[in-house]
């Protein structure tokens, strides 16, 4: 999967999740925490999915092309991570096990996440995105998005 035919796949997931903005209050990172230019984590993984092969806001500087699992692997912000998740539906007991492994460590960005990604691993994102229940023109979107991305 692509960078991009990931972010089709975002594209209609529902915005403000409950668990999500409350793993930004309890490790101060995200929506309203050190200047983020983005509103939610949704438009955080839009904004960066659709600068991914380039540049982007954080001045990448290796632009070779990378698939979807490798930026999910790579990520460092942890209520990003977990707003997937969320969003797809996981279940409660595998959003607290996130949550809580998040929450515990002191260190911010990589290491949180890579905490919150030994419970969640890539390819369990990658099955709910296949299985999730998406609507005629959004699936009609992933679709293109396999062939123009």
């Amino acid at each position: 999967m692509t960078p991009g035919t990931l972010r089709a796949h975002i594209r209609p997931l529902p915005e403000f999740l409950p668990c999500t903005l409350a793993m930004e209050k309890a490790i101060s990172v995200g929506v309203g925490f050190d200047g983020a230019w983005y509103r939610s984590q949704k438009e955080h993984w839009l904004g960066w999915l659709a600068e991914y092969n380039g540049a982007g806001a954080y001045g990448r500087s290796d632009q070779t092309p990378r698939n979807a699992q490798y930026a999910y692997n790579h990520f460092q912000c942890a209520p990003m991570l977990f707003w997937l998740a969320e969003a797809l539906g996981f279940e409660t007991d595998i959003l607290e096990t996130a949550y809580d492994a998040v929450i515990a460590i002191d260190a911010m960005g990589a290491v949180q996440c890579v905490a919150l990604r030994r419970v969640i691993h890539w390819e369990h994102i990658e099955r709910r995105l296949e299985v999730w229940p998406y609507g005629t023109f959004d699936r009609l979107r992933i679709r293109l998005a396999q062939y123009t991305s």
